[in-house]
């Protein structure tokens, strides 16, 4: 790569650092990591944001005759803001979860829940700057969504038609989903199986015994959402159906065996005043209280195999940045654009300065020996898995950046040092989420930023500038993201709901973390259940599964989510297959599978930020005007019908032509 020559040349002066790129990215920070945050809490899954800042980017600053460099530190800043939001909705619930703060008022969790995102978003920053040139000049780190980012970018440079397939379906997947709120149509449907009309209702025990089960297992339609079926077509088919298969695992077999054969004696997980025969709310018991712990197991192995895959690379990256770090070289302001960046005496600087202000926090929730050692745990293992999160970025995208699973592996860590100190109880517990939650902000951001990294390194971007504007952009993403946090909670819980942990926020990683660092510190983990699913894990990897992760994620997901995301990922398998059919070449394949994404992106990013609306509306308790108390989910499915319509028949109307230039590849 070193002879490789950027789309605008290191000698050649061109606006980029502009207070217009620099707003704009900061508005779309806050908005698409708003709405990143929404579907991650409710579908355990975030998308990356690159694809839409960008042509956002490009749309809005053409008006004003903007250059590509502008437009390139716009979708830098905008897309930043979904790498802060994940790492937040993965760890900062799992505060409330664990009862360790009282509520997620703002009296309770808002300077707490900012120096968090803060000290993490920075040290991301920090962390990826120190081997940002180790891994962007790497030539076997192929960086598919920076490529693809990069020529969005260079497509706006002669025109490009890219824009309305995103702006178009924004509203179209408000719309459906606003629809589903003001009940036109019933969004989830879920259906019991009694056993006893199948014949089931005995079970024969021994000679002369029987046992009478009664009971039934509980399935689902695939959730009505457009942002569901979006996500299902990004990550494609395959990742679609082993997220599908962790539901289907869950609520096809170990659910209904469980309830088949233990029947009564699972009523201690229904509340007190439950009627006795209610068995589909003991499904849904069975499925909080027995199924979600196998999933822990599954996801630790899923966290060490995928940290034991990448053992080498990672070795051959710590050195590299080590040796960048002790360089005795001094550092000269090159004359070349490309050339300039953040020194390492400063950006070591900095380290320094948020280190002590992570101890002065860490302290507060510990005390001093928790804290202090939680600090150096979060400081190494913060830098470690930062550099991890670039390279696995670099080899599959941040889409496919396994950030829940480095988390897992985090929580683990610090929760067993605090029990070898002696530290326990809440203080234990807190010590363990806080370092959890900056190292997990500090992995995304890491990850996100060196993709960034790249896209400015094809197009020719300032790394220093861009280094710059990421700092403000992840400050200003970190005072605003508890919000519409707080709105999402609030709002659920004054619907009806339990906010964080519920059926409509279920967090999934936040629970999971929330189980993991209260079950080792507390003493109290199923460790039966939760060695289950170490068990299952281990079957997925000898069985060389794909991704042992997302089928653990699948089984703490409902039903409906994983159904809906799975017929996402089929609609992607139909539409590829009939482009092939067609006979279009690779260029036209490209575009195809480019349109597709796009229109993905504007239903996940439409429904996300009408999410937002609705939970404003419960927060405030305004009404929201109702068709029908009785909603249809049949006109439910005829939604279902003409998203798959769209998402199939527009990608295969606009293949270009044959002798067009190829378009970058978008897919994860």
């Amino acid at each position: 790569m070193s002879n490789y020559r950027p789309y605008v040349p290191g000698d050649v002066r061109m606006k980029e650092y502009t207070l217009r790129a620099v707003l704009l990215g900061l508005v779309m920070t806050i908005i698409l990591g708003a709405a990143n945050a929404y579907l991650g809490l409710t579908a355990g899954l975030t998308v990356a944001a690159t694809y839409p800042a960008a042509v956002i980017s490009m749309a809005v600053l053409r008006l004003w005759r903007g250059t590509i460099l502008e437009e390139n530190l716009a979708r830098t800043a905008g897309s930043i803001g979904e790498s802060v939001a994940a790492g937040a909705i993965f760890t900062l619930p799992a505060f409330v979860i664990s009862g360790i703060w009282k509520s997620f008022r703002p009296e309770d969790a808002y300077w707490k829940s900012t120096l968090l995102m803060v000290v993490g978003s920075i040290l991301g920053v920090l962390f990826v700057s120190l081997i940002r040139r180790v891994m962007v000049d790497d030539p076997e780190l192929p960086f598919p969504e920076s490529v693809a980012a990069a020529e969005i970018h260079k497509a706006g440079q002669s025109g490009t038609n890219s824009a309305r397939f995103l702006f178009w379906n924004m509203g179209l997947g408000a719309a459906i989903y606003w629809l589903g709120v003001m009940k036109l149509f019933a969004a989830e449907k879920a259906f019991p199986i009694l056993l006893g009309t199948l014949g089931l209702s005995k079970v024969k025990i021994g000679a002369n015994r029987t046992l009478d089960v009664g009971g039934a297992t509980v399935f689902s339609y695939p959730a009505v959402k457009p942002a569901y079926i979006g996500v299902g077509y990004i990550i494609g088919p395959q990742l679609a159906a082993l997220n599908f298969a962790g539901g289907v695992v869950a609520w096809g077999m170990l659910i209904p065996l469980l309830v088949y054969f233990l029947g009564p004696n699972l009523k201690q997980y229904l509340p007190a005043n439950a009627p006795a025969e209610d068995w589909e709310a003991m499904s849904i018991a069975v499925w909080r209280n027995i199924i979600r712990p196998i999933g822990v197991g599954g996801m630790l192995v899923s966290a060490c195999f995928t940290l034991f895959r990448m053992r080498k690379s990672l070795g051959i990256g710590l050195t590299k940045a080590w040796q960048e770090v002790t360089s005795s070289q001094p550092v000269v302001e090159s004359a070349n654009r490309h050339e300039r960046y953040m020194s390492s005496k400063i950006v070591l600087g900095l380290i320094a300065v948020v280190f002590v202000a992570m101890c002065v926090l860490y302290v507060s929730f510990a005390g001093v020996t928790g804290g202090m050692t939680a600090a150096i745990v979060m400081l190494v293992v913060g830098f470690f898995f930062a550099t991890v999160s670039g390279y696995l970025v670099g080899v599959i995208g941040s889409t496919n950046n396994p950030i829940s699973g480095i988390t897992l592996s985090t929580v683990i860590i610090a929760a067993l040092l605090m029990v070898t100190l002696g530290v326990s109880g809440a203080s234990g517990v807190a010590a363990v989420l806080g370092v959890a939650a900056v190292v997990c902000v500090s992995s995304a951001v890491a990850g996100e930023l060196l993709q960034d990294f790249k896209v400015g390194y094809i197009l020719g971007g300032t790394p220093k500038t861009i280094q710059i504007v990421e700092l403000i952009a992840v400050v200003v993403a970190s005072l605003v993201m508890y919000f519409p946090l707080m709105i999402l909670h609030e709002g659920d819980i004054k619907s009806g709901g339990i906010g964080f942990g519920g059926e409509k926020l279920a967090a999934p990683q936040a629970s999971l973390m929330a189980s993991l660092a209260q079950g080792i510190v507390g003493g109290d983990m199923p460790w039966p259940l939760v060695g289950a699913g170490v068990a299952m894990g281990i079957a997925l990897i000898m069985m060389q599964v794909k991704s042992p992760m997302l089928i653990s994620v699948g089984m703490y997901l409902p039903l409906g989510t994983t159904f809906a995301i799975f017929v996402g990922g089929m609609i992607r398998w139909l539409t590829d297959t009939l482009a092939t059919k067609r006979g279009y070449n690779d260029s036209q394949l490209s575009r195809v599978v480019n349109v597709g994404i796009l229109i993905a992106s504007g239903l996940i990013t439409g429904e996300s930020l009408m999410g937002l609306v609705e939970a404003t509306y419960r927060f405030y308790e305004w009404p929201i005007p109702e068709f029908t108390q009785d909603p249809s989910y049949t006109i439910g499915a005829l939604f279902l019908g003409v998203l798959a319509v769209i998402l199939i028949y527009v990608p295969l109307s606009n293949p270009g032509r044959p002798e067009d230039p190829a378009a970058p590849n978008m897919g994860h």
